[in-house]
């Protein structure tokens, strides 16, 4: 059940805004609607979404730049967000997803894969039923109860899906991780859509890890390992 959890659609289109929406609210979401930039960051922090669909070409502002300022803000980093995009060119994919989108979609598109590509995404950024144990490889630590990770004690910002990458590398540490399989147990995919986005998302989580970034080794030809303790 959704229980009429809200969605923010920043789309100029309104042909588009009114379809997206019209699946949305059938699924049981709320949608809300922004109609450029600067709209989309004042419904972002005024109604906040549980998840926004950001075109990438808004008037006022871009959706690029729209998320960054997002991820940028304490009140809503938190929110999971797929970018739309007209252009099927991979920079403004992996840009988006460097600067915390959580997953893309380019047009034309399918509003029903769309609408589930909304509930994978709140899925897997939704808090954990059960408490687990900490998780430690060398000097990472993740605290899975407050969601927290920390790196030679200082703690660092991850996003819901680095957070769940970084968890269930080190929760099977020692074995390979496939791409096909990642995409599947992390996105939420059924099929193999794109494996760079494993990549760009191992990339910047690398680069959060700072002096403990090699604790993710890379199998080339398949996919990531946290390595067992020696």
């Amino acid at each position: 059940m959704n229980h009429g959890e809200k969605i923010l659609i920043a789309e100029d289109e309104a042909d588009v805004q009114e379809l997206v929406g019209l699946h949305l609210r059938n699924a049981g979401y709320v949608p809300v609607s922004a109609e450029n930039g600067p709209d989309a960051i004042r419904s972002a922090r005024e109604e906040a979404p549980k998840l926004i669909v950001l075109d990438i070409m808004l008037s006022g502002m871009n959706g690029l730049e729209v998320c960054r300022l997002l991820k940028a803000d304490a009140a809503t980093s938190h929110i999971p967000v797929i970018m739309l995009t007209a252009k099927a060119e991979e920079p403004d994919r992996i840009v988006g997803l460097e600067l915390g989108a959580d997953d893309y979609m380019t047009k034309p598109f399918s509003p029903r894969e769309l609408v589930l590509r909304v509930k994978s995404v709140l899925r897997r950024t939704a808090p954990p039923e059960t408490l687990t144990k900490q998780l430690k490889a060398g000097d990472v630590v993740i605290d899975q109860e407050r969601h927290v990770v920390r790196v030679r004690g200082k703690q660092v910002d991850l996003t819901a899906t680095e957070f769940k990458l970084l968890s269930l590398l080190v929760e099977r540490r020692g074995r390979v991780q496939g791409r096909d399989g990642l995409l599947s147990e992390v996105w939420g995919y059924e099929s193999a859509i794109d494996t760079r986005t494993v990549d760009t998302h191992v990339r910047r989580l690398r680069e959060k890890l700072g002096p403990e970034s090699d604790c993710i080794e890379t199998i080339r030809g398949f996919g990531y390992r946290v390595a067992e303790e020696e």
